[in-house]
């Protein structure tokens, strides 16, 4: 096999503690031939010191300074500046498993351009982790062990933002790291969707993915629960919503409540459906709740769900095949 050059992109902030194992964990990857391109977000702490004293050691890491701010432009940063025939991103209190570059780098060998490598995570903190952040887990590795991420891109991000590689070709058709759009990961991910980039089967961890409560994903506004539903919706209505067929909406909490405002001020008609007797025949932005039989009236429709219990999330799914409806086509899992 070849050994191209693969791009290592690495925005840091403020994660002293943290990185020398992150980059000692690329520093003793199998595959060598890597560049890693890190960009200092205004780090208030040594972050930027220990990442010159490495690149005073080892001549394939470069560190920049941040020209914007935030981590779009310091990812956008960071790309301008590499050359790799692969590009990969990798955070900055994370670990990487020994063989995680050569696994994708073969990966992307064998199965060619229009493919991206993925890699099984697994979280890990001093405290443990919590159970919504160990069904997460689970939920990732399952689709990834059978490159049906696709499958449930609406339900939450699909692909681990820092255990990805593409071809840089590929990338760049994505539109990379351009779209000035939070969160940038999920946002992504739609856009390898987009572009029909084949996800490539991975049973291997080759990521270790550190949780801890000052954790950007915890604490900064970008990753809140309504820029998630705003990319949703976006991706939703440009990618699948067939203006041909009726829309219906399952649910009436607050998601539900959120995508329904939306479609009402795009003025995108749709049914409201639920099975609470006490919201039913309820009026809410002007439209009216109705109860879940009303569906096959509808000539065939698209459904969105957005009920958030897993119990019922089964029920719905079996009530939705009985009619012979087809999930990504005919329903889509918000939740």
């Amino acid at each position: 096999m070849d050994a191209p050059l693969v791009s290592v992109l690495v925005p840091f902030k403020n994660t002293e503690q943290f990185l020398p194992e992150c980059l000692d964990s690329v520093l003793t990857q199998s595959y060598q031939n890597w560049e890693l391109i890190a960009v200092d977000d205004d780090s208030e702490d040594t972050s930027l010191s220990i990442l010159k004293e490495y690149a005073n050691n080892d001549s394939r890491i470069q560190v920049l300074k941040n020209k914007g701010t935030g981590i779009i432009h310091a990812l956008q940063m960071a790309y301008s500046k590499c050359s790799g025939h692969f590009i990969t991103r990798m955070d900055s209190d994370d670990v990487m498993t020994p063989n995680r570059l050569e696994w994708m780098v073969r990966a992307l060998h064998k199965t060619g351009k229009g493919h991206l490598a993925v890699g099984q995570v697994r979280y890990f903190s001093h405290r443990g982790i919590s159970d919504g952040y160990a069904k997460y887990e689970a939920w990732l590795n399952r689709l990834t062990a059978t490159a049906t991420n696709y499958d449930e891109i609406y339900k939450e991000c699909v692909i681990p933002s820092p255990c990805w590689m593409a071809y840089r070709e590929d990338f760049e058709k994505c539109d990379g790291f351009n779209p000035n759009r939070y969160p940038e990961d999920y946002d992504l991910t739609f856009r390898f969707y987009e572009n029909r980039l084949k996800i490539i089967p991975c049973p291997e961890l080759l990521h270790l993915w550190r949780d801890y409560d000052h954790r950007t994903s915890r604490t900064s506004e970008h990753y809140a629960q309504n820029y998630f539903l705003e990319i949703k919706m976006h991706y939703f209505l440009k990618l699948d919503y067939d203006k041909k067929r009726p829309l219906a909406v399952w649910g009436a909490g607050f998601k539900g409540k959120t995508i329904a405002k939306k479609l009402v001020e795009n003025e995108i008609p749709f049914t409201w459906l639920c099975d609470n007797p006490n919201k039913i025949n309820k009026t809410i932005y002007g439209q009216s709740l109705h109860h879940f039989s009303l569906l096959p009236s509808l000539k065939n429709p698209q459904s969105l769900i957005t009920v958030a219990n897993e119990q019922s999330q089964r029920e719905i799914k079996s009530y939705l095949e009985r009619l012979h409806h087809k999930n990504r086509l005919d329903y889509f899992f918000f939740c």
